[in-house]
C-alpha cells in the first residue's frame, strides 16, 4: 500500500466513497455499537488478521459492545491510501457480520 499522506481533497473524496467513517483530530475515526462483547471482540479478533495482513495496526478501545478506531498512518504523518484499505475492509466485515450497523 501506499505511504503517502493524502490531502484533504483526497480524504473528502474517499470518506464520502467509504461511509461511516468521519475524520477527527487528523485521523479517520468511527464508533461502533454490537450486540455485546462477544460480537464487538469477535470483529476486532478478525480485523487483527486483517490488521496482521496490511502490516497496519488501528488505534482503538473496547469498553463492553463499543468500538471506538482511529486510523492514521505514523511514519506518513497523517492518512494514507492503507488507513483507506483498512476502512474499506473493516466496512466489508461489517456488512457481512452485522447488516445495518
Amino acid at each position: 500500500m501506499k505511504r503517502r499522506k493524502l490531502g484533504p481533497g483526497e480524504i473528502e473524496s474517499a470518506l464520502a466513497e467509504i461511509g461511516g467513517w468521519t475524520l477527527r483530530e487528523g485521523q479517520l475515526h468511527r464508533e461502533l455499537r454490537f450486540d455485546g462483547f462477544v460480537d464487538a471482540f469477535g470483529f476486532m479478533s478478525s480485523m487483527a488478521l486483517v490488521s496482521e495482513a496490511l502490516n497496519h495496526h488501528p488505534a482503538w478501545h473496547n469498553v463492553y459492545n463499543r468500538l471506538v478506531i482511529d486510523l492514521s498512518t505514523h511514519d506518513a504523518g497523517g492518512i494514507t491510501e492503507l488507513d483507506l484499505e483498512w476502512a474499506r475492509r473493516a466496512n466489508k466485515l461489517l456488512a457481512f457480520a452485522a447488516p445495518g450497523r
